[in-house]
């Protein structure tokens, strides 16, 4: 990274790193320092990350289109990467464990059938999967022969937090990434992270990261304390990739209360156009990933992103009295991230949380109870034997088997 621009970031205040978009936008129309650019093909706003012009919408792949049998509907998801490189998008985000490890392997199919120069791949290190040097190795090896590539883009290690920064320690995984990039098997080096502020610390004291992904949204700036986890990152000069910015798409399923305030704000905006507006706001945001496995989803999200229109305070007040009106109703702060799965016993996790904040936002019991039927009776909530496996690999940090609880007593009460 520029060492002026890095030297600015770590001077500036905070009211600096929430300068105005129009200001944002003027910076980060300068050309990259890349040799190998990547040439916009449409309308897409790009932002500048680690010397790279990149779109500002990032297609995430960890929740595809699934077919009738559970596997991904490829065909769908090879429309929806169609249609995306042609309105200029070409940054694609997968990781070892999506779809069990589908994602790779999907993704690679259809991008091995472009120019290597044509797109940027990212992909990431899950330190808990790969548990020694060795499963380094294996790991990194399984994901370029799934993705068909000869490297990756950007490479993050994956979830970083106070448990999986000691083991990436312990198992050398900085210095074994730092030895693939020296290769030319990663391009820019980075992380994602899902903890507490304090436990950044420790990680951005060990390298000169070029990039950092983290869970960013409306109702996390605070809740989540994103905010400080944005600040930091800002203050080091380290370029932000965004995850999560509809919360696992409960911000663009909002109660009908919350939904109503956005819609008498603008009635031609959907309710996801806000919360990526709003992520797009901050200075320090790059990327915006998201996972679309919808048609309509995805031209939505074109739409917003080209280009991206300002917040004015108006706007704000809208989003705050909608997020208001939206925690009031909301019961478990789950994103369907699905790090919980496979459960040991097979308890449904997501699926039942995904119900039970659909029932707790409209209030209909009937409808609650019809689906929560659907469910086969052995991965129903009540099936949870508390073994806390779940819990270990939370991001959002949920006490998932004393929810599941709860749901059981109501689910099984008499009417």
């Amino acid at each position: 990274m520029n060492m002026t621009r890095r030297e600015f970031l770590k001077s500036a205040a905070l009211l600096a790193a929430l300068a105005p978009f129009a200001r944002l936008r003027a910076q980060d129309a300068a050309p990259a320092a890349a040799t190998d650019e990547k040439p916009a093909a449409g309308p897409l706003d790009r932002r500048t990350m680690a010397g790279e012009s990149v779109p500002l919408l990032g297609y995430g792949c960890m929740r595809l289109p699934r077919g009738g049998n559970g596997k991904i509907d490829r065909p769908l998801a090879n429309r929806l990467w169609s249609r995306y490189l042609e309105a200029g998008g070409n940054y694609f985000d997968t990781a070892y464990m999506y779809h069990d490890g589908e994602s790779e392997a999907a993704l690679g199919e259809f991008l091995s059938k472009r120019p290597r120069s044509s797109y940027f791949l990212t992909d990431k290190m899950p330190v808990w999967m790969a548990r020694t040097e060795e499963g380094l190795k294996r790991v990194f090896a399984e994901q370029l022969e799934r993705t068909k590539a000869e490297y990756f883009d950007f490479y993050l290690v994956h979830s970083l937090g106070w448990g999986n920064w000691d083991l990436a320690k312990k198992i050398h995984a900085l210095e074994f990434l730092l030895e693939k990039k020296k290769e030319g098997r990663i391009r820019h080096l980075g992380f994602s992270f899902h903890d507490a502020p304090e436990a950044l610390d420790p990680i951005l004291e060990a390298y000169d990261w070029e990039f950092a992904m983290i869970q960013l949204n409306y109702q996390d700036w605070t809740r989540y304390r994103s905010k400080e986890q944005y600040e930091k990152l800002v203050a080091k000069g380290i370029d932000v990739a965004v995850m999560e910015p509809l919360r696992g798409g409960a911000l663009a399923r909002l109660n009908p209360t919350a939904a109503a305030i956005l819609r008498e704000a603008d009635p031609d905006a959907s309710t996801a156009s806000w919360a990526f507006r709003w992520v797009a706001s901050l200075p320090g945001v790059k990327l915006v990933n998201s996972g679309m496995s919808r048609e309509s989803d995805l031209e939505d999200n074109l739409k917003t992103f080209s280009p991206v229109r300002e917040l004015s305070e108006a706007d704000r007040a809208a989003i705050a009295a909608a997020l208001a009106a939206f925690q009031k109703g909301q019961a478990v702060p789950c994103t369907a991230c699905r790090y919980c799965m496979p459960c040991p016993v097979g308890v449904s996790i997501p699926d039942i949380f995904h119900l039970w904040n659909v029932f707790k936002a409209d209030g209909d019991r009937d409808r609650f109870l019809a689906r929560y039927a659907k469910i086969p009776e052995k991965s129903r909530a009540s099936a949870c034997v508390r073994c806390m496996q779940c819990t270990k690999h939370c991001p959002q940090h949920i006490a998932v088997p004393d929810e599941l609880a709860k749901i059981a007593a109501y689910a099984e009460a008499p009417a």
